[in-house]
Protein backbone atom coordinates (compact mmCIF):
# COMPACT_ATOMS: atom_id res chain seq x y z
CA UNK A 1 0.00 0.00 0.00
CA UNK A 2 1.62 3.09 -0.81
CA UNK A 3 0.65 6.09 1.80
CA UNK A 4 0.46 9.49 -0.07
CA UNK A 5 1.98 7.97 -3.57
CA UNK A 6 5.33 7.26 -1.41
CA UNK A 7 5.33 5.49 1.39
CA UNK A 8 5.36 1.73 1.28
CA UNK A 9 2.76 0.80 4.46
CA UNK A 10 1.20 -2.51 5.64
CA UNK A 11 -0.54 -2.97 8.83
CA UNK A 12 0.99 -4.59 11.72
CA UNK A 13 4.46 -5.08 9.18
CA UNK A 14 7.22 -5.04 11.43
CA UNK A 15 11.12 -5.92 11.20
CA UNK A 16 12.52 -6.94 14.49
CA UNK A 17 16.39 -7.32 14.84
CA UNK A 18 17.73 -8.77 18.06
CA UNK A 19 16.19 -7.35 21.45
CA UNK A 20 17.01 -4.59 23.62
CA UNK A 21 19.99 -5.96 25.40
CA UNK A 22 21.80 -6.51 22.65
CA UNK A 23 24.44 -4.10 21.33
CA UNK A 24 22.41 -3.63 18.26
CA UNK A 25 18.48 -3.84 18.07
CA UNK A 26 15.43 -2.98 15.96
CA UNK A 27 12.06 -3.02 15.82
CA UNK A 28 10.32 -1.00 12.99
CA UNK A 29 6.98 -1.19 13.38
CA UNK A 30 4.15 -0.22 10.66
CA UNK A 31 0.95 0.52 12.87
CA UNK A 32 -2.07 2.51 13.65
CA UNK A 33 -3.97 4.27 16.02
CA UNK A 34 -6.64 6.38 17.17
CA UNK A 35 -7.64 8.61 20.13
CA UNK A 36 -9.16 5.58 22.02
CA UNK A 37 -5.55 4.36 23.08
CA UNK A 38 -3.94 7.72 23.98
CA UNK A 39 -1.54 7.39 26.74
CA UNK A 40 -2.63 9.22 29.71
CA UNK A 41 0.74 10.10 31.24
CA UNK A 42 3.95 10.44 29.35
CA UNK A 43 6.35 7.78 29.04
CA UNK A 44 10.42 6.82 28.41
CA UNK A 45 12.58 4.13 27.33
CA UNK A 46 16.03 3.64 27.32
CA UNK A 47 16.40 3.31 23.46
CA UNK A 48 16.02 6.02 20.45
CA UNK A 49 12.95 6.13 19.09
CA UNK A 50 11.18 8.15 15.64
CA UNK A 51 8.11 8.47 14.68
CA UNK A 52 6.89 9.25 11.30
CA UNK A 53 3.19 10.01 10.84
CA UNK A 54 1.64 8.92 7.82
CA UNK A 55 -1.60 11.01 9.15
CA UNK A 56 -2.83 14.61 8.58
CA UNK A 57 -2.16 15.50 11.77
CA UNK A 58 -1.48 14.47 15.74
CA UNK A 59 0.21 16.36 19.01
CA UNK A 60 3.26 15.07 20.19
CA UNK A 61 4.31 15.85 24.21
CA UNK A 62 8.19 15.93 24.60
CA UNK A 63 8.97 16.72 28.24
CA UNK A 64 5.29 18.31 28.64
CA UNK A 65 4.95 20.55 25.85
CA UNK A 66 2.83 19.73 22.99
CA UNK A 67 4.05 20.01 19.43
CA UNK A 68 1.42 19.34 16.31
CA UNK A 69 2.77 17.41 13.77
CA UNK A 70 1.56 16.83 9.96
CA UNK A 71 2.08 14.28 7.27
CA UNK A 72 5.33 13.36 7.03
CA UNK A 73 7.02 14.87 10.17
CA UNK A 74 9.52 13.08 12.06
CA UNK A 75 9.82 13.06 15.81
CA UNK A 76 13.28 12.17 17.06
CA UNK A 77 13.49 11.11 20.90
CA UNK A 78 16.59 10.26 22.59
CA UNK A 79 16.40 7.72 25.68
CA UNK A 80 14.89 9.09 28.78
CA UNK A 81 13.01 11.77 26.88
CA UNK A 82 9.18 11.73 28.06
CA UNK A 83 7.24 11.69 25.55
CA UNK A 84 3.53 10.51 24.33
CA UNK A 85 1.49 10.75 21.30
CA UNK A 86 -2.08 12.29 20.97
CA UNK A 87 -3.85 10.72 18.45
CA UNK A 88 -7.29 12.91 17.46
CA UNK A 89 -11.10 10.97 16.94
CA UNK A 90 -12.06 9.62 13.86
CA UNK A 91 -10.22 7.30 11.33
CA UNK A 92 -7.44 5.91 12.95
CA UNK A 93 -3.94 7.53 12.52
CA UNK A 94 -1.00 5.21 10.10
CA UNK A 95 2.78 5.69 11.03
CA UNK A 96 6.01 3.74 11.20
CA UNK A 97 7.65 3.46 14.79
CA UNK A 98 11.44 2.71 14.97
CA UNK A 99 13.29 1.83 18.38
CA UNK A 100 16.98 1.14 17.85
CA UNK A 101 19.56 0.81 19.89
CA UNK A 102 23.61 0.72 19.14
CA UNK A 103 26.52 0.13 21.25
CA UNK A 104 27.66 3.82 21.73
CA UNK A 105 31.04 3.22 23.89
CA UNK A 106 32.67 1.09 21.35
CA UNK A 107 36.16 3.16 20.64
CA UNK A 108 36.04 2.16 17.02
CA UNK A 109 32.33 3.49 16.14
CA UNK A 110 31.73 5.94 19.41
CA UNK A 111 32.50 9.17 17.00
CA UNK A 112 30.45 8.21 14.53
CA UNK A 113 27.60 7.35 16.30
CA UNK A 114 27.34 10.65 18.30
CA UNK A 115 28.30 12.87 15.45
CA UNK A 116 24.83 10.92 13.35
CA UNK A 117 22.94 11.05 15.96
CA UNK A 118 23.04 15.08 16.92
CA UNK A 119 19.40 15.69 15.75
CA UNK A 120 18.13 14.05 18.78
CA UNK A 121 19.97 16.40 20.66
CA UNK A 122 17.65 18.92 18.91
CA UNK A 123 15.73 22.07 21.11
CA UNK A 124 12.88 20.59 19.38
CA UNK A 125 13.65 17.49 17.72
CA UNK A 126 11.14 17.03 14.84
CA UNK A 127 12.04 17.32 11.25
CA UNK A 128 10.38 18.37 8.47
CA UNK A 129 11.49 18.40 4.54
CA UNK A 130 10.49 19.62 1.60
CA UNK A 131 8.89 16.89 -0.84
CA UNK A 132 12.05 16.32 -2.79
CA UNK A 133 14.68 15.56 1.03
CA UNK A 134 11.47 14.20 2.28
CA UNK A 135 12.01 11.28 -0.28
CA UNK A 136 15.30 10.94 -0.21
CA UNK A 137 14.35 9.40 3.44
CA UNK A 138 11.08 7.77 2.29
CA UNK A 139 13.21 5.69 -0.15
CA UNK A 140 15.57 4.31 2.59
CA UNK A 141 12.47 3.13 4.24
CA UNK A 142 10.88 1.78 1.46
CA UNK A 143 13.84 -0.22 0.36
CA UNK A 144 13.92 -1.58 4.38
CA UNK A 145 10.32 -2.47 3.74
CA UNK A 146 10.63 -4.27 0.62
CA UNK A 147 13.44 -6.13 1.83
CA UNK A 148 11.72 -7.32 4.44
CA UNK A 149 9.34 -8.72 2.80
CA UNK A 150 11.05 -10.58 0.22
CA UNK A 151 13.55 -12.08 2.35
CA UNK A 152 13.71 -14.34 5.29
CA UNK A 153 16.05 -12.38 6.95
CA UNK A 154 15.17 -13.98 10.72
CA UNK A 155 19.01 -15.00 12.11
CA UNK A 156 20.49 -14.41 8.40
CA UNK A 157 23.40 -12.75 9.53
CA UNK A 158 24.00 -11.41 5.64
CA UNK A 159 20.25 -10.01 5.43
CA UNK A 160 20.73 -8.69 9.32
CA UNK A 161 23.35 -7.09 8.43
CA UNK A 162 22.38 -5.34 5.04
CA UNK A 163 19.34 -4.07 7.49
CA UNK A 164 21.43 -2.35 9.83
CA UNK A 165 23.90 -1.09 6.88
CA UNK A 166 20.79 0.39 5.29
CA UNK A 167 19.39 2.20 8.34
CA UNK A 168 22.76 2.96 8.75
CA UNK A 169 22.28 5.32 5.51
CA UNK A 170 18.79 6.56 6.64
CA UNK A 171 20.40 8.17 9.71
CA UNK A 172 23.08 9.67 7.64
CA UNK A 173 20.69 11.15 5.42
CA UNK A 174 18.78 12.26 8.33
CA UNK A 175 22.08 13.95 9.38
CA UNK A 176 22.73 15.42 6.52
CA UNK A 177 19.43 17.02 6.21
CA UNK A 178 19.56 18.41 9.34
CA UNK A 179 20.15 22.10 8.55
CA UNK A 180 17.31 21.95 5.85
CA UNK A 181 14.81 21.73 9.13
CA UNK A 182 11.37 23.35 7.48
CA UNK A 183 9.53 22.22 11.04
CA UNK A 184 7.92 25.14 12.92
CA UNK A 185 5.26 23.94 15.73
CA UNK A 186 1.56 25.56 14.77
CA UNK A 187 -0.32 24.32 18.14
CA UNK A 188 -1.99 27.39 18.99
CA UNK A 189 -2.58 28.05 22.66
CA UNK A 190 -3.50 31.44 24.36
CA UNK A 191 -0.84 32.99 27.34
CA UNK A 192 -2.03 31.47 30.12
CA UNK A 193 -1.63 28.01 28.48
CA UNK A 194 1.79 29.22 27.36
CA UNK A 195 2.50 29.41 30.71
CA UNK A 196 1.44 26.43 32.20
CA UNK A 197 3.37 23.94 29.31
CA UNK A 198 6.24 26.20 30.58
CA UNK A 199 5.76 25.45 34.43
CA UNK A 200 5.31 21.08 33.01
CA UNK A 201 8.64 21.68 31.08
CA UNK A 202 10.16 23.00 34.29
CA UNK A 203 8.73 19.84 36.11
CA UNK A 204 10.48 17.88 33.32
CA UNK A 205 13.94 20.14 34.09
CA UNK A 206 13.81 19.99 37.79
CA UNK A 207 11.93 16.52 39.13
CA UNK A 208 14.59 15.74 41.22
CA UNK A 209 14.75 18.90 42.82
CA UNK A 210 12.57 20.11 45.45
CA UNK A 211 9.73 21.81 43.81
CA UNK A 212 6.02 22.09 44.50
CA UNK A 213 3.19 24.08 44.31
CA UNK A 214 4.72 27.23 46.47
CA UNK A 215 8.15 27.23 44.65
CA UNK A 216 6.32 26.77 41.10
CA UNK A 217 4.37 29.85 42.18
CA UNK A 218 7.18 31.65 43.02
CA UNK A 219 9.36 30.55 40.04
CA UNK A 220 6.16 31.70 38.02
CA UNK A 221 4.88 34.68 39.92
CA UNK A 222 1.25 33.13 40.14
CA UNK A 223 -0.51 32.47 43.32
CA UNK A 224 -0.98 28.97 44.68
CA UNK A 225 -4.49 28.86 43.81
CA UNK A 226 -4.41 30.33 40.72
CA UNK A 227 -1.87 27.88 39.60
CA UNK A 228 -3.23 24.49 41.07
CA UNK A 229 -6.83 25.84 39.22
CA UNK A 230 -5.22 26.18 35.95
CA UNK A 231 -2.62 23.78 35.47
CA UNK A 232 -5.22 21.07 35.93
CA UNK A 233 -7.68 22.76 33.47
CA UNK A 234 -4.81 22.96 30.84
CA UNK A 235 -2.89 19.62 31.45
CA UNK A 236 -5.95 17.63 33.52
CA UNK A 237 -3.49 16.85 36.09
CA UNK A 238 -3.26 18.30 39.39
CA UNK A 239 0.04 19.68 39.87
CA UNK A 240 1.19 17.39 42.67
CA UNK A 241 0.19 14.39 41.30
CA UNK A 242 1.63 15.40 37.75
CA UNK A 243 5.08 16.36 39.64
CA UNK A 244 4.85 12.34 40.92
CA UNK A 245 3.76 11.00 38.26
CA UNK A 246 7.26 12.67 36.51
CA UNK A 247 9.55 11.60 38.86
CA UNK A 248 8.12 8.13 39.14
CA UNK A 249 8.38 7.46 35.36
CA UNK A 250 12.22 8.53 35.76
CA UNK A 251 12.94 6.11 38.33
CA UNK A 252 11.15 3.50 36.49
CA UNK A 253 13.56 4.38 33.81
CA UNK A 254 17.10 4.60 35.93
CA UNK A 255 15.25 0.86 37.90
CA UNK A 256 15.55 -0.81 34.17
CA UNK A 257 18.67 1.13 32.48
CA UNK A 258 20.87 1.22 35.57
CA UNK A 259 22.12 -0.66 38.80
CA UNK A 260 21.72 1.86 41.04
CA UNK A 261 20.57 1.10 44.22
CA UNK A 262 17.06 2.15 44.96
CA UNK A 263 17.55 4.04 47.51
CA UNK A 264 19.81 6.30 45.42
CA UNK A 265 17.41 6.33 42.84
CA UNK A 266 14.75 7.57 45.35
CA UNK A 267 16.89 10.77 46.36
CA UNK A 268 17.84 11.47 42.76
CA UNK A 269 14.59 11.32 41.77
CA UNK A 270 13.38 13.92 44.23
CA UNK A 271 11.56 12.16 47.08
CA UNK A 272 12.16 13.27 50.14
CA UNK A 273 12.55 9.89 51.93
CA UNK A 274 12.69 6.26 50.91
CA UNK A 275 9.36 4.97 52.79
CA UNK A 276 7.77 8.09 50.46
CA UNK A 277 9.13 6.72 47.57
CA UNK A 278 7.84 3.39 48.35
CA UNK A 279 4.36 4.38 48.96
CA UNK A 280 3.81 6.37 45.67
CA UNK A 281 5.68 4.03 43.31
CA UNK A 282 3.59 1.10 44.72
CA UNK A 283 0.49 3.43 44.26
CA UNK A 284 1.82 4.57 40.81
CA UNK A 285 2.50 1.15 39.29
CA UNK A 286 1.14 -1.36 41.89
CA UNK A 287 4.09 -3.01 43.01
CA UNK A 288 7.08 -2.22 44.67
CA UNK A 289 10.16 -0.30 43.05
CA UNK A 290 12.12 -3.88 43.91
CA UNK A 291 9.18 -5.85 42.26
CA UNK A 292 9.47 -4.03 39.22
CA UNK A 293 13.21 -4.19 38.75
CA UNK A 294 13.11 -7.82 38.90
CA UNK A 295 10.15 -8.51 36.92
CA UNK A 296 11.88 -6.62 34.18
CA UNK A 297 15.43 -8.16 34.23
CA UNK A 298 13.10 -11.65 33.98
CA UNK A 299 11.09 -10.36 30.90
CA UNK A 300 14.80 -9.09 29.04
Amino acid sequence: MLINDSVYYEDNHYIIINNIPNNIFYYIDYDKRDASINMEFQHLHPYYEMLILLAPNATHLIEGVPYNIHMGDIVLLAPSVMHKSVYYKGEPSKRIIIDFMYELNSPETADAYAEILQPFKSEVPIFRFDLEDRQKLIDILNSLFVFSKEHQYYGNPADEFYIHTKFQEFLYTLYSLKDKNLYTNDQSYNSIEQKMYEVSSYIHAHYNEDISLNTLSEQFFVSPSYLSRVFKQVTGFNLSNYIQLTRIKNAQYRLVSSNDKISVISEECGFASFSQFNRIFNKVAGTSPRQYRQTAITHK
